[in-house]
């Protein structure tokens, strides 16, 4: 990447050596190499983003080429993108429609307990 040889790097750590001494540069170079490491960690999430991003331009792309098609005929490729749409869809609903179902089923076992409580008081 910065075509660095043997040498250099010598040289860079005698200079490190006698500039910062024997006690600081194992301090400095742990410090460098924190840097060096969360700089790879950042790059590697904005790349992620990048390739998720593009993703999802992708399959934006395809869903509009499906709508004007009116959904048939479609390549395999306009299909595949459609069908992950939908199953991502489901996805993201099933925890509402979980929710929907406990919600029901609490509100029902309030309206029982209602009941029974206002039969014991007659």
């Amino acid at each position: 990447m910065f075509d660095i040889g043997f040498w250099e790097l010598l040289l860079i750590a005698i200079i490190g050596l006698v500039v910062l001494g024997p006690e600081r540069l194992p301090v400095a170079i742990r410090t460098v190499r924190n840097w060096i490491s969360s700089i790879r960690s950042f790059s590697e999430s904005v790349k992620n983003e990048l390739t998720e991003e593009l993703r999802i331009q992708e399959l934006h792309a395809n869903l509009k080429k499906a709508e004007q098609t009116g959904m048939k005929d479609l390549s395999p490729e306009v299909a595949a993108s459609v069908q992950s749409l939908k199953e991502a869809a489901e996805m993201v609903n099933k925890p509402y429609q979980t929710a929907e179902k406990t919600t029901d089923s609490t509100e029902k076992v309030e309206q029982l307990a209602d009941n029974q409580n206002e039969k014991q008081s007659k």
